[in-house]
């Protein structure tokens, strides 16, 4: 459960925003730097998305989602799986066998989450270089390729698609050392919707039954 959540979090995290200043070219640098603009300045934030993951024996796989966004505080919804985070807690809930695991959350971890969207957590971690433009549904898209700059790092490339016309990450791919290909695509980005905070917070009571595994 915890390394498909690592997964999710890692392309929410890629796929919505990111800011960038590593070593580059300058057109890459620009459109990343307007897309990271437009995020910043908003309260909060929701996206849908779909992911295809592929691995070299497998068949593929998709899941799709949605993601709310307010501040640190954010929520997931994917296939099977609710992860939620009130900036104190994260309650991972996994439908199929009815269980939540709890954890503290910590913003200092050296982890993906959607709270890291609104920093520079990409900064000085990886290489850049603009690849040119596709026609994506219609739609023309900038595509911009990252390669890590620590060799250590799970993913040894990453594309990302930026819509021309709306500076907003449509989706792209993500390549592990393994063999696996993460493809995203993202869609109905719907900026600062009215979100209440109980809206980041696991309430029991809706899960009858459920299997509580405390990490704290």
């Amino acid at each position: 459960m915890k390394k498909i959540s690592a997964i999710i979090l890692f392309t929410l995290c890629t796929l919505l925003q990111l800011t960038v200043s590593a070593q580059g070219d300058a057109q890459a640098k620009a459109i990343l730097d307007k897309v990271s603009t437009k995020v910043k300045a908003l309260k909060a934030l929701k996206a849908n998305f779909s992911i295809t993951i592929t691995s070299p024996k497998g068949k593929p796989q998709t899941k799709s989602g949605s993601v709310l966004m307010k501040g640190n505080k954010y929520f997931v919804s994917i296939t099977g799986q609710e992860i939620y985070c009130d900036n104190k807690t994260i309650w991972t809930y996994v439908k199929e066998s009815n269980e939540v695991q709890i954890s503290s959350f910590d913003p200092n971890e050296n982890t993906f989450t959607p709270s890291k969207l609104f920093t520079n957590f990409y900064d000085k971690e990886y290489s850049y270089k603009y690849s040119g433009t596709q026609t994506v549904g219609g739609k023309k898209v900038d595509v911009i390729t990252l390669i890590p700059t620590n060799k250590t790092k799970q993913y040894a490339k990453i594309e990302l698609m930026v819509d021309q016309a709306q500076s907003v990450v449509s989706g792209g791919k993500m390549y592990d050392k393994n063999g696996n290909i993460y493809a995203y695509k993202v869609s109905g980005y719907t900026p600062n919707p009215t979100l209440t905070d109980n809206q980041f917070v696991f309430n029991q009571k809706k899960y009858p039954g459920v299997d509580v595994v405390d990490l704290r």
